[in-house]
Formats: structure tokens, C-alpha cells, sequence
């Protein structure tokens, strides 16, 4: 039994190490672009967004919102009292729902990260999350920006969003939110590298093929979408297992579908998502969610 175990142990640690030298780069690579866009540019993002948002409404609009959004490089939490400021400064629900929805999907670290998946999965991704926030926007614009609607959102829990990035000193400013990230996602990026490896040892590649692969393209999807809702805890630790699952038959459109309900339906998100939406509108984001993963990824199936 001694034996047994410690030649399993060197194989996991075999699996970790290769995995970890394949995704290492692109994690820090990550770490820094996201510090760099917090530390420098998310304040003039946020004051792009909410003068677009108040001069250019419309479909137009939707477009620079949702590119917007995935600049963003704040979590739901931080996410939702910036929204709750523009609506206080007169930016219409359809504008606030395409920002939101892409700013939940996609961030400038988690596109650095994505790179680690190759060419094709991470022009889907961004692709997708892009056109997932324009068409949350044109819903609530069609549906519900109507004369004398109600408010989509209900924002009146939220103020202002407190700012970290407080020291008078750039650089320092800059070294301390990189260690925020790291601290963030470290643990999770190990706990998915960790997983990774297991699942390279214990799963076979056949197995995963007959699941996700495209033989069952139909079941694949409905699983990809339906395991991206527990799975998903943080978007670095999750670039591992893809890539694994990848290589071992999953299809794009799997792919694709796990990363729209991933975090779309991360607990830590849908707390947040709960207080400004309402029981009624919340359960209509859920529905909205799982339909165009299903979509998206059947579309991404005929494409590629």
C-alpha cells in the first residue's frame, strides 16, 4: 500500500508539474495586465461608460457598453454600486445590463488567461461574452425600458464602491493590488492546476469524449452548461481543467457554454445579482443564461 500511494503521488505531482509549467505564464501575465488596467485605466473606463451610456443611447450604445464591460476590471461586487452611479446619474437599464452582463463574463486578466486555451477558444470567448452583453441589453430595452416602466434594476441596497487602490505612491499602489490578485486567485488557480492533474490520471480520455465530444454534441452542451454552475469558483482555476478537457474531446461548443454559465451563476455573483434584480427579473437572468450557453454553444458546434 506505501508503494502504491507514493508511486500515485508521483504521478499527480508528474501531471501538476506539467500543467502548472504550461499555465504558470499566462496566470502572471494575467495578474499583472489586471493590475495595470486597475490601477490605471479603470478609472477612465468607468468615466467612458457613463458618458457614453448618458450621450449615445440606443443599439449603438450596447456595443460600447458591452466592450466596456469586459474592460472592467471589477468583480460583481464592485461592479454593481459603479452601475448603481450611473443610473443615480441617468443611464438607462438596457446600457447598465450589457455592461454588467459582459463585466460578469470576461476582464482583461481573464483574457490574458484564456490565451493559455489557444487562438480559436479564446476569440469564442471574447466573442461570445461580447455578444452575450448586447443581447442582455436589447432584452431589457425591448421588454422592459418602456414609457412609465418600473426600473429594471433595483439599486437602492448599493453606494458608492469603496477604492483599494488608495496609496499616494504609483508603484506601490500598483505592487499591492498585484498581491490582492494573487491572493484572489492564487489558491484557486493551484486548486484547478490540482485538479487538472487528477483528472488527467483517473479520467479517461474516451470518457470525456463520449460526454462533451461530438458525438453527443446535444448532451454535451446541456452537461458543459449544467457542471459550469458548482464548478465554477474562479475563472484562472478554471483555465486548467478546460484545456484538459480540451485535449481529451471536449467540444468547442462545450467549451463555450461552460464558460457563459460558469460565471454567470458564480455563487459570489448571483448574491449581488439577487439584491439588484428581484426574485422576478433574477429568475429571468437564470433563463436567459442557460439559453444562449445552449445557443452559443450549438453555434460554435456548426462554426467550428
Amino acid at each position: 500500500m506505501p508503494e502504491l500511494l507514493r508511486r500515485e503521488a508521483v504521478y499527480l505531482w508528474y501531471y501538476f508539474d506539467v500543467q502548472l509549467r504550461q499555465i504558470f505564464g499566462y496566470w502572471v501575465a494575467g495578474i499583472v495586465l489586471g493590475s495595470c488596467v486597475s490601477v490605471f485605466a479603470k478609472g477612465w473606463i468607468h468615466a467612458a461608460a457613463e458618458r457614453i451610456g448618458r450621450r449615445l443611447p440606443g443599439a449603438l450604445g450596447l456595443l460600447f457598453a458591452s466592450a466596456l464591460g469586459i474592460a472592467s476590471p471589477l468583480c460583481m461586487y464592485g461592479t454593481i454600486p459603479v452601475c448603481a452611479a450611473f443610473s443615480r446619474k441617468g443611464v438607462k437599464d438596457d446600457f447598465l445590463a450589457a455592461f454588467m452582463m459582459s463585466s460578469i463574463l470576461l476582464n482583461p486578466q481573464l483574457i490574458v488567461y484564456s490565451t493559455a486555451l489557444g487562438g480559436a477558444m479564446l476569440a469564442v470567448r471574447i466573442v461570445s461574452c461580447f455578444a452575450c452583453g448586447i443581447a442582455a441589453g436589447l432584452i431589457v430595452r425591448i421588454f422592459f425600458c418602456k414609457e412609465g416602466a418600473r426600473p429594471y434594476f433595483d439599486f437602492s441596497s448599493f453606494d458608492e464602491p469603496g477604492n483599494h487602490d488608495t496609496d499616494p505612491n504609483i508603484v506601490l499602489r500598483f505592487l499591492k493590488n498585484i498581491l490582492r490578485n494573487i491572493r484572489a486567485t492564487g489558491p484557486w488557480f493551484l486548486l484547478g492546476i490540482a485538479l487538472s492533474a487528477a483528472f488527467q490520471r483517473y479520467v479517461p480520455a474516451e470518457g470525456m469524449a463520449s460526454l462533451f465530444g461530438k458525438g453527443h454534441e446535444g448532451f454535451g452542451l446541456l452537461m458543459a452548461a449544467t457542471v459550469g454552475v458548482p464548478l465554477y469558483v474562479c475563472g484562472g482555476g478554471t483555465i486548467p481543467l478546460l484545456a484538459q478537457w480540451l485535449a481529451s474531446g471536449m467540444s468547442a461548443g462545450s467549451a463555450a457554454a461552460f464558460m457563459i454559465t460558469g460565471p454567470a451563476t458564480k455563487i459570489t455573483n448571483l448574491g449581488a445579482l439577487k439584491i439588484a434584480l428581484g426574485a422576478k427579473h433574477f429568475a429571468l437572468y437564470i433563463v436567459f443564461v442557460i439559453v444562449y450557453a445552449l445557443i452559443c454553444g450549438a453555434t460554435v458546434n456548426i462554426i467550428l
